[in-house]
């Protein structure tokens, strides 16, 4: 590994912990301006006032987002897409480069691929062109690997996740994004198959705070490296609240009710 992307990975990755707290931003391309991503730049404020590692965002946000005062947050810039509107939501396609992402700050870039699609080779591949840009230019890759399509039954379960993480980290992604198991020892068993760090998504919002930290604490101490959750983080009442709970199971090894405590509210 390069300096370069040693020092962009210790922007994105706490170096003390080995552990990140990313939050993307990137769901105004995909279903719009929903609730707690229309003003970008207050988003990004709680965000970091919570104490998350990273953002991550599609180009064109970036200057929103930007606050020019306060503490710094490492940008990973998304170069995937597809909207809802589509008859073929799940086909992800390129929309920026490694090379645009640099331009705009980034200190890494992510790509999504959704394995078991109609449009799998093309999003592989793309993948594979982005990474071998990736390593030209120093630049740490997220690759965001789902099973979504006709021959997946259910895509939350270890075997097809496993396959998910270890397709990213083949073609060379330096952190992966995958679902998480349901519990901890099925999510050991798709950590030990990747030799990156792997982080855990979070899907649609979930019922209650404490099952949605519960989730957190469990991938954790099943080795995994931290999370990649927008919904569940920007659309609660009070992000930074949760961030800082959030904050102290990832980083500090606090317990599932030592951070409901924090928060001060039910389940």
């Amino acid at each position: 590994m390069t300096i370069g992307k040693s020092i962009r990975l210790e922007r994105i990755i706490n170096r003390d912990t080995g552990r990140t707290i990313i939050v993307p931003l990137d769901h105004g391309v995909t279903v719009g301006p929903i609730a707690g991503i229309a003003d970008m730049r207050e988003t990004v404020t709680n965000i970091v006032a919570g104490g998350a590692n990273a953002v991550l965002m599609h180009k064109g946000v970036v200057r929103c987002g930007h606050r020019a005062r306060g503490r710094d947050v490492g940008l990973i810039i998304h170069l995937s897409a597809s909207t809802s509107l589509s008859p073929f939501p799940n086909a992800k396609t390129l929309v920026c480069t490694v090379e645009e992402g640099m331009r705009l700050g980034a200190d890494a870039v992510s790509v999504h691929v959704n394995l078991g699609d109609a449009t799998e080779a093309r999003m592989l591949d793309d993948m594979g062109r982005v990474t071998e840009a990736a390593v030209s230019w120093g630049i740490p890759v997220l690759a965001m690997m789902y099973a979504r399509g006709p021959k997946i039954s259910n895509e939350f379960d270890a075997d097809v996740v496993a396959h998910c993480a270890r397709v990213g980290n083949e073609l060379g992604a330096d952190i992966v994004k995958v679902p998480y198991t349901g519990d901890p020892d099925s999510f050991a068993k798709v950590v030990a198959g990747c030799c990156v760090p792997v982080v855990i998504a979070g899907g649609p919002k979930t019922d209650t705070t404490r099952g949605f930290l519960t989730m957190i604490a469990d991938s954790v101490m099943a080795g995994g490296s931290g999370l990649s959750v927008g919904r569940n983080i920007f659309q609660d009442p009070d992000p930074a609240k949760l961030l800082a709970a959030v904050t102290a199971i990832v980083h500090e090894g606090k317990s599932v009710d030592a951070a409901m405590e924090m928060l001060g509210r039910g389940e």
